[in-house]
């Protein structure tokens, strides 16, 4: 289906051909049609396949189709999208940016980790219509009474099973229970899978939602070479200072589970003089930002992360992903290669299994539906 088979209006449609797109990925084929008709959809796909366009493109149909209230306020957005992730929030308010290039909708990101005085500042601006944000910073601003969401007209939730494992649906529902009642708004909700706990929100958040399911055509992409190293703890660091200075690797995403163990890989890659940098949870927001921008610029050619940076950060161009250590949640293992190989490059990603960690290989090859072939590294990666 073409965007333009679509009920879109023109400055939309306007700003999806400025951004070349043209062709509907399949969330956006089969969930747009009952979006743009007002219905509840709970849609069921991976991240990168389009569905924060998905969302956003029906979001901001119904905003320009019903007129606000005659009489609005500060703090008072006609919607909300919740996001489990800083980073994934700060890419759907650029992705909405992008959407709202011939629109006048006011947005507002509120996450934690980022100036609080300065998100006051943009909400009291005038009047804002779209809030992205994550749970915490958001119950925050709703609590302090800067933010009223008793005129919200939709309600997205993107990632509900990321929600749920990082332990945030107490907040979810807490901010569900500040919005009208379900059948005086939309709700939108995505989830890379439908758990039974994410059916069961589903049913107590939505009216007689329309279920969208997306399979992917391979669980992990055909793009991506992937390669089992069975190593010794001992050895992990010399193998991979001696894959990352190899002569194909132009950028590479290093991951590991620990905060801690970040740390210490940055470390010592930034003493052997590689170009670096640090992503994960205890990294100031502004600081992250900026060391995205650098490893997207070329300025960094490595990055170490934790999986925080595994979901909804779209760079293209990595050529390896390094799993140095085998991730604890199997669907974490797809979201870390699927960071290689994007826009019709292909990629490479290297994992190590050591005997810390290789016990968490058959969870990983159930995902996939297939063995991952162990192999020894080649000599010349040995230290």
């Amino acid at each position: 289906m073409q965007f333009t088979e679509l009920p879109l209006s023109d400055s939309i449609q306007k700003a999806l051909a400025d951004l070349q797109f043209t062709t509907c990925s399949p969330i956006q084929e089969k969930s747009l049609p009952w979006s743009l008709q007002g219905h509840d959809v709970m849609g069921k796909a991976q991240t990168g396949t389009g569905k924060t366009a998905a969302f956003l493109l029906a979001l901001f149909e119904t905003l320009q189709n019903e007129p606000p209230a005659d009489e609005r306020y500060a703090g008072e957005p006609r919607a909300i999208v919740l996001s489990p992730t800083r980073e994934l929030a700060l890419q759907i308010e650029k992705d909405a940016h992008e959407l709202n290039k011939y629109l006048d909708f006011h947005i507002v990101s509120l996450v934690g980790g980022v100036d609080y005085d300065k998100q006051m500042q943009k909400l009291q601006r005038k009047l804002v219509d779209i809030v992205i944000a994550t749970p915490g910073r958001l119950i925050d601003f709703c609590q302090k009474r800067y933010v009223h969401l008793d005129q919200a007209e939709v309600l997205v939730i993107d990632e509900a099973d990321r929600m749920l494992d990082m332990g945030f649906i107490p907040q979810v529902k807490q901010i569900e229970r500040y919005c009208p009642r379900k059948d005086c708004r939309q709700t939108l909700m995505f989830s890379a899978t439908f758990s039974d706990d994410v059916l069961r929100l589903g049913e107590r958040w939505m009216v007689e939602p329309t279920k969208v399911e997306i399979e992917p055509e391979s669980i992990a992409t055909d793009t991506v070479e992937q390669k089992l190293y069975m190593v010794g703890s001992d050895e992990k660091l010399s193998i991979l200072k001696n894959i990352i200075n190899a002569d194909d690797v132009n950028s590479a995403m290093i991951f590991a589970n620990r905060r801690d163990e970040c740390r210490r890989l940055h470390d010592e890659l930034r003493g052997a003089g590689l170009k670096v940098g640090l992503l994960s949870g205890d990294i100031p927001q502004n600081k992250r930002i900026r060391t995205l921008e650098a490893f997207k610029n070329g300025q960094l050619r490595f990055l170490v992360a934790t999986d925080v940076a595994g979901r909804g950060i779209h760079i293209d161009g990595v050529s390896h992903v390094i799993n140095y250590t085998l991730p604890e949640e199997p669907e974490d293992y797809v979201h870390r290669i699927g960071r290689t190989g994007r826009a019709g490059s292909t990629g490479t990603s290297i994992s190590f299994a050591c005997e810390d960690d290789a016990f968490r290989l058959p969870s990983i090859e159930a995902l996939l539906g297939k063995p991952l072939e162990c192999e020894h590294p080649p000599e010349s990666l040995l230290p």
